[in-house]
């Protein structure tokens, strides 16, 4: 059976295109939720889901990083589905945990993607440092 997870970061967006992409691509039963993905953060749909899905189920995703926003997570989550008889699919980066190839590209995208967000991070950082050092301070004007 195809259960699909779906989520958005803030209230102010919306699931319709992950719903249709999840109904699309044959999921029986679908876990919405409004919730950051930042790591450690609590998603009760998303462990009810986990709760919900039997061996051989596929727990389905539109993108990869609905799934979580660290490697580590990512791959704890995935090898836990795994030793439950469960397999996970991404629907847009097209990745399947049931073969040897769709393992290995979710461990490489993963990895690429935690370094695209450390970059952003450091980025970030060294910019409030700067911005910092010619007297002007970040956040909203008083």
């Amino acid at each position: 059976m195809l259960i699909g997870y779906a989520r958005v970061s803030t209230t102010d967006q919306n699931l319709d295109l992950q719903r249709d992409t999840l109904t699309g691509a044959g999921c029986s039963r679908i876990f919405e939720e409004k919730k950051s993905g930042k790591a450690g953060s609590e998603r009760p749909e998303f462990e009810a889901a986990l709760a919900y899905l039997r061996p051989d189920d596929v727990l389905v995703v539109w993108k990869l990083d609905r799934l979580g926003r660290s490697l580590v997570e990512m791959m704890r989550t995935i090898d836990a589905l795994r030793r439950q008889g469960v397999h996970f699919r991404s629907l847009t980066e097209q990745f399947d945990s049931d073969t040897a190839h769709g393992r290995f590209a979710l461990q490489v995208h993963g990895a690429m993607a935690e370094y695209f967000l450390d970059l952003n991070r450091e980025r970030t950082v060294e910019g409030l440092k700067a911005a910092l050092a010619r007297g002007r301070k970040g956040g909203r004007p008083r």
